[in-house]
C-alpha cells in the first residue's frame, strides 16, 4: 500500500501537516497553515473571482469544492469564491508535485521542473495575486491512493474531508477567508490513479454571527470520524490517530482560547477533549483567532455525539453546546 500525504501552508508563514489514512488501499495528507496567518482583514481589491464556478461537472475540482463550502456554509462561515487566478497558482502547484514523483509538499525548489515560486504566496504573486502585503494567501495540499478506481467526485470528496478531519487542516473549513483556486494532478500506481491536489486561499475579512463559530455544528453530518497519521502529529497523539477535531474561530484580530471540551455518544458515554490554542500549540500553527478540541482517539463511525465547549474570546466568556453525526470516513 502506498501512503500520501498532504500539505497546507498559510500567509506569509508556513504550516505543514500530514495524515495518511490506510484501510482497503491508503490516504493521506499533510500541510497546515503556514504560521499564524495575519491579525487584520485584507482590503484590497483581487481579480479573478467568479459568482458561478467554473470546474467542470462532475470533476474532482468542483466535488472539493462543493463539499468545503457545504460544510462552512452550514455552520455560519462564508462560502468561498472561485478566484481563476488562485486556480492558476494551485494547479501549477499540482502539476509541481506530479512531475516530482508525486511526493506531497507545500514548497517549491527552483531547480524542479515546473517551479514557479517556493511558497503558496509566491506561487499566488506569480500568477498576479497581490502579495501578502495587502491581501492574506495561503494554501493546502493533498494527495490521496487506493486500490481501487473511486470516481472523481468520490476523489474530491474524499480530499475535502481529509482536510476538515485535521487539528491543523481544518482550517480550511474555518478560517474567516473568502476566495480559493483549486489545482488538481493524477498520476498510475500499482494500476490505480494517485492523486495530488493543492489549493490557494486567501483573503481574510470579518465574520458574522455568534462569534466564535465552530466546525462541526449543529446537525452536521458525515464528518470523518478518524484521522490517522498527521504530521506534525497534534499533541497528545502518540498512536498518529485521533478522532474529528472541532475547530473553533473568530475574526482576524480576535483572540479565541478553549479551555475545556468533551463529546459525548448516545449512550452517555464521555470523552474528554484535548484542546489546543495558539499559545499552547508546540508545533506554532494555529493563528490567535483559531482553537481546536479534538479527541485523542477514533470516534466511532456512524454515530451522533453532542460537544459541550467553554473558552474565551478577546477575554469574554463563551460556551457552545451542539451535536454532529460522524460518517463512515477516514480523513
Amino acid at each position: 500500500m502506498k501512503n500520501n500525504k498532504i500539505a497546507l501552508a498559510a500567509a506569509s508563514l508556513a504550516v505543514t501537516m500530514m495524515v495518511a489514512a490506510c484501510g482497503g488501499g491508503g490516504g493521506g495528507s499533510s500541510g497546515g497553515p503556514s504560521g499564524a496567518a495575519p491579525s487584520t482583514p485584507a482590503s484590497s481589491p483581487t481579480t479573478g473571482n467568479v459568482t458561478t464556478p467554473t470546474y467542470a461537472a462532475a470533476t474532482a475540482q468542483l466535488a472539493l469544492f462543493n463539499t468545503i463550502n457545504q460544510q462552512r456554509q452550514q455552520c455560519g462561515f462564508p462560502a468561498l469564491t472561485e478566484n481563476t487566478v488562485l486556480d492558476q497558482a494551485a494547479q501549477a502547484h499540482a502539476q509541481y508535485m506530479g512531475q516530482n514523483g508525486g511526493a506531497i509538499t507545500d514548497t517549491e525548489v527552483a531547480t524542479n521542473p515546473g517551479f514557479t515560486g517556493v511558497s503558496y504566496t509566491d506561487r499566488a504573486v506569480h500568477f498576479g495575486f497581490p502579495n501578502a502585503q495587502t491581501v492574506y494567501s495561503g494554501g493546502e495540499s493533498a494527495g490521496y491512493y487506493t486500490n481501487a478506481t473511486l470516481t472523481e467526485t468520490q476523489y474530491g470528496q474524499q480530499i475535502a474531508h481529509e482536510w476538515l478531519g485535521g487539528v491543523y487542516h481544518i482550517a480550511v473549513g474555518v478560517w474567516p477567508i473568502t476566495q480559493i483556486g483549486i489545482g488538481w494532478n493524477e498520476m498510475t500506481f500499482n494500476g490505480f490513479p494517485e492523486i495530488q491536489s493543492s489549493v490557494t486561499i486567501a483573503n481574510l475579512q470579518p465574520l458574522t454571527g455568534n462569534l466564535p463559530l465552530t466546525f462541526p455544528c449543529q446537525g452536521t453530518t458525515g464528518v470523518a470520524y478518524m484521522t490517522a497519521g498527521e504530521t506534525p502529529l497534534p499533541p497528545n497523539t502518540t498512536s498518529g490517530t485521533f478522532g474529528t477535531p472541532i475547530g473553533v474561530a473568530g475574526n482576524p484580530a480576535d483572540t479565541v482560547v478553549l479551555q475545556s471540551g468533551t463529546v459525548t455518544d448516545t449512550s452517555g458515554n464521555v470523552v474528554n477533549l484535548q484542546v489546543l490554542n495558539a499559545a499552547t500549540d508546540p508545533n506554532k500553527l494555529l493563528p490567535a483567532y483559531e482553537a481546536v478540541a479534538y479527541p485523542a482517539s477514533p470516534l466511532t463511525a456512524n454515530t451522533t455525539y453532542s460537544v459541550s465547549l467553554t473558552g474565551t474570546i478577546n477575554g469574554k466568556a463563551f460556551a457552545r453546546s451542539f451535536s454532529f453525526t460522524t460518517g463512515n470516513v477516514v480523513g
